[in-house]
Parts: C-alpha cells; sequence; structure tokens
C-alpha cells in the first residue's frame, strides 16, 4: 500500500515548498492535494505551477487531488455556497461541476492519477432524484478527467447518497467500470462501521482516507487517538485487491507546530505497518 499524506493537515496556509517537504520527511512515498483556493489555489496558475516544479524536482508522486468543497477563500465562511454536484437547483449543480473542472484542469501540469470527489452533503437523501444527479455529474465529470489521465473515486460521506448500497447502484446503474472508491476510514466508523462499509465496498476501493475518531464527530485524528481498531482495520484492507494507497487525512488544527508533523507522520505509518 503507497504511503500517502493528504496537505489537509495544512489547509489553514497557502501551500508551499517547504510543507511539501514536511511531509516527505514524514515518508510519505505520495501526496494527496487538498483543493481550497485559500490552500491550494488551482485557479491560480502561478501557484499551480509552483506546486508542479515541486513534484518534477523530488521523487514523490502527485497522487490524487481531493475535489474543492467551496468555491471561496473563506471555505463557505462569508456565506459563498457550497460544492454540491447532487443539488436540487440546477444552477448550483451546474456551478458545483465547473468549479470541480477548474481544480481538474491542475492535471495539465500535475500527473494526478485520482480525484477523490463528494457526492452531496450530510443532509442530503437518498431518492429517484439524487441517483439521476449523481448519474449526470459522474458521466460529465469522468469526461471531463479522462483524457488529462485522471480517474475518479468516490468517497463515502455521512449521508445517505454514498451509503454503499447506494454507491453500489449509482456505479452499476452507470455502468462505471472505472470508477472506484475513496474509503473514508473516519466516515465508515461514524455510521456502519468500518468492518461493514470495508466488506461491502471492497471490490471497488482504490484508495483509503485514515483518521481516527471517538465514535461522536468527524474530528480526523491522528490513528490511535479515537476507537478504531487499526489492528482489525489494517489487516481488512490488505484484503482489498485493487488498493493502491493509504492516505494519512489530518485535522489542520492538529498540524502546530508544523515541524511535529514529519515525526507523527513516520510513528503513524511504523504502527500502522504501512
Amino acid at each position: 500500500m503507497l504511503r500517502v499524506i493528504s496537505t489537509h493537515v495544512f489547509l489553514r496556509q497557502r501551500l508551499h515548498p517547504g510543507l511539501l517537504d514536511l511531509l516527505a520527511r514524514g515518508g510519505a512515498q505520495a501526496i494527496e492535494l487538498f483543493a481550497a483556493r485559500q490552500h491550494f489555489n488551482y485557479s491560480d496558475r502561478a501557484h499551480v505551477r509552483e506546486i508542479a516544479e515541486w513534484f518534477r524536482s523530488n521523487p514523490i508522486k502527485a497522487f490524487s487531488l481531493h475535489a474543492p468543497l467551496f468555491p471561496d477563500l473563506e471555505m463557505g465562511r462569508d456565506g459563498a455556497p457550497s460544492i454540491n454536484v447532487v443539488h436540487p437547483e440546477k444552477s448550483r449543480r451546474i456551478d458545483a461541476m465547473d468549479e470541480i473542472k477548474r481544480a481538474l484542469e491542475t492535471a495539465e501540469q500535475l500527473p494526478l492519477e485520482y480525484l477523490i470527489l463528494h457526492l452531496g452533503e450530510r443532509e442530503d437523501t437518498w431518492n429517484a432524484r439524487t441517483l439521476e444527479h449523481s448519474l449526470t455529474a459522474l458521466e460529465h465529470l469522468q469526461a471531463f478527467a479522462r483524457p488529462l489521465g485522471v480517474n475518479l473515486l468516490i468517497e463515502n460521506l455521512q449521508n445517505e447518497v454514498t451509503a454503499p448500497a447506494n454507491i453500489r447502484e449509482i456505479l452499476a446503474t452507470g455502468h462505471f467500470d472505472d470508477i472506484g472508491v475513496c474509503l473514508d476510514l473516519g466516515h465508515a466508523h461514524l455510521g456502519e462501521g468500518v468492518p461493514a462499509v470495508l466488506g461491502a465496498l471492497k471490490d471497488r476501493i482504490r484508495s483509503t482516507h485514515i483518521h481516527d475518531n471517538k465514535g461522536d464527530k468527524d474530528t480526523h485524528l491522528w490513528p490511535g487517538e479515537g476507537s478504531i481498531d487499526w489492528t482489525e482495520t489494517i489487516r481488512d484492507l490488505k484484503t482489498a485487491p485493487k488498493l493502491e494507497a493509504g492516505v494519512l487525512e489530518i485535522h489542520y488544527g492538529l498540524a502546530e507546530p508544523h515541524e511535529a508533523v514529519p515525526t507523527r507522520a513516520a510513528e503513524t505509518f511504523k504502527l500502522l505497518e504501512l
């Protein structure tokens, strides 16, 4: 399993080569870039070029890109609507897909393998309408991503739309044989439980977001600080036949001081035997 760290741990800061150096020192073989304008500004060609040059100068892979969740610099705190490709309003869905395509354009400079995609938000429910909107979004984004060499991965969230059975229905109905799943272990722990979600999606899992919580809130703790059984989880993950990477996705509030991140990351990779 490829050892990967998400830049989510530095989300409050503009991403720069110094922060990428810290992740590399932590033992990362690859990095997941979190697309947020105040952090990795995918709409700023100079910023994208700066990050791309770092990857060209280092042996670390640009493995995946997490799709943006908000279109502004404040993560929605100034009132900007969230990015939701299954929103009931057509204009919101169109705006959401346009913003994600802007982020995908970074693959022209960065050799990304995957885009991690959210289908809906916590309150979104499962019905015929959300199935239709999910199919439309995946068809549209897949057509845009494929020529760039990027494949889509659906992340399981804390909503009905991405319950394991519904993810499987979306993929089967759309005949999306080349779209996989990014298994978020923290979200699974807060829902049906890691063993159940992993078992239901095992053959579709290509990547996984690794973080912990205490079963009450999505706190994105370092593994070992919550209540996930990591011995059992890592053993089960290794049975997923197409799993490529374990991605540490740690909350940005736990990154102080930044210099501690390489040590914590290295300890965590060792703990998880990645």
